[in-house]
């Protein structure tokens, strides 16, 4: 019991959780049958880079393009933030340039900028800045560059309400003919505090942006979603994938997915059928990869007193998943990430809490259910300065990022060699 209650304390300090009016975390069913198959195999040999981040860095974020992995993060002296990024080519980080900077920025644990590199070559950025005197009045801003970083454009908005509501979270992809979409979550409805108990309900929104720069769409993807899990997209041969944490009138919060085709979003449909029914946000959403048609999603769901870390698996371009894998072994905070590879299986991360410590695993999990065993990444803290560790692929190699802190906080990257076939990584 006493395990139990340590667990559920730290799991409460950490991601933010709100609590019943019993003072328990509410939770439903789980997936069962998870298969829990060992496979043999050696671990990740994880290997230290240089990394571009200097002391006081946070908000680590990877995007992986067809020219490299490109990590960005944020810098902050005061209240003046700084958005930098660098790309990896050739085995090393390139020296860090400014996307943005501001004295009246949003800057979060879990609601972190990006840096992306789009098909045809330009880089689009995205971060947030406050609307308002309310902490969660902010918006999202978004620049691009033609230039690898040099300059960027005047900023601009995908959301045109006016509100001084939260809108964050956002995921950005790329789009047919060097567009580039996002989906984000949109306060706009939402009238009453950050719990959403007021009336109205955050929603998802998507936008779309041409090559020149010119907004060409902005829609409804879902009515109704958790206020502060993060999103995640992804692309299929059938078009856009998105993955977010809905709410249902009853507070059930289990990952849904949405399909972006012939130009429209469908409804959601649950991933599985956790059933975690929570009266507040827990901050923690999913993770996506896609190759083709084939879909690898990971996320962190609860049962009873104890966080737990799945994958699942889909052939046919996110409309079904097959049955989810556990990936944590005594416990977890969430916090994934995941990398479809090509022989399809697929490299999943996430953070394991076992006692007080905390720890930023991957391992390498096959449609099958078959997982190797677990390489720790990094040890870190089990509160919210760790925030979300991230991965990516790039050519041969896993890419890492995730917050140090000793005396000062700093990102660090590190890389390893993936070997593909029989689930050894």
């Amino acid at each position: 019991m006493r395990a139990a209650a340590t667990f559920t304390a730290l799991l409460v300090a950490s991601l933010g959780f709100g609590l019943s009016s019993s003072g328990n975390l509410t939770a439903g069913g789980s997936p069962g049958g998870s298969r829990l198959a060992q496979t043999a195999g050696p671990p990740l040999r994880i290997r230290p880079l240089a990394g571009p981040a200097g002391e006081g860095s946070g908000q680590p974020q990877l995007t992986a393009s067809n020219r490299g992995v490109v990590v960005s993060w944020i810098e902050r002296s005061g209240a003046h933030a700084t958005l930098n990024f660098a790309e990896r080519q050739g085995g090393e980080w390139s020296r860090p340039r400014v996307v943005a900077a501001g004295d009246d920025w949003f800057v979060n644990w879990a609601d972190v900028p990006s840096v992306v590199r789009l098909a045809d070559g330009r880089l689009a950025a995205h971060w947030l800045q406050k609307s308002g005197a309310s902490t969660y009045a902010y918006d999202v801003r978004l620049s691009f560059s033609k230039d690898d970083g040099i300059t960027w454009s005047p900023p601009t908005t995908p959301h045109h309400d006016g509100t001084q509501t939260e809108h964050g979270f956002a995921s950005l992809f790329d789009l047919p003919d060097g567009a580039l979409g996002l989906v984000w979550l949109d306060g706009r409805e939402m009238k009453g505090n950050h719990g959403g108990h007021g009336s109205g309900a955050m929603t998802l929104r998507f936008a779309s942006f041409d090559r020149a720069g010119r907004q060409t769409a902005d829609t409804l993807v879902n009515p109704k979603v958790c206020e502060c899990c993060p999103t995640a997209a992804a692309i299929t041969d059938d078009g856009v994938v998105a993955a977010y944490r809905h709410r249902s009138p009853e507070e059930v919060r289990d990952i849904y997915i949405s399909r972006f085709e012939d130009g429209k979003w469908s409804a959601g449909t649950a991933v599985h059928g956790d059933n975690w029914r929570i009266p507040a946000c827990p901050v923690n959403g999913p993770a996506l990869s896609a190759r083709g048609r084939s879909v690898a999603i990971a996320w962190f769901t609860m049962r009873g007193e104890q966080g737990q870390a799945f994958a699942a698996f889909s052939k046919d371009a996110g409309r079904t998943f097959g049955t989810p894998i556990r990936l944590d072994d005594a416990g977890s905070m969430g916090r994934v990430d995941v990398e479809l590879l090509p022989d399809g299986s697929a490299i999943a991360g996430y953070i394991e809490l076992a006692g007080s410590a905390a720890q930023f695993r991957v391992r390498r999990v096959e449609a099958s259910g078959a997982r190797s065993a677990p390489t720790t990444v990094a040890n870190i803290e089990s509160g919210r300065g760790s925030g979300y560790p991230r991965l990516a692929l790039d050519g041969a190699e896993l890419v890492f990022a995730w917050i140090e802190r000793g005396g000062t906080m700093r990102v660090k990257t590190a890389a390893a060699q993936v070997h593909e076939g029989n689930s050894q990584p």
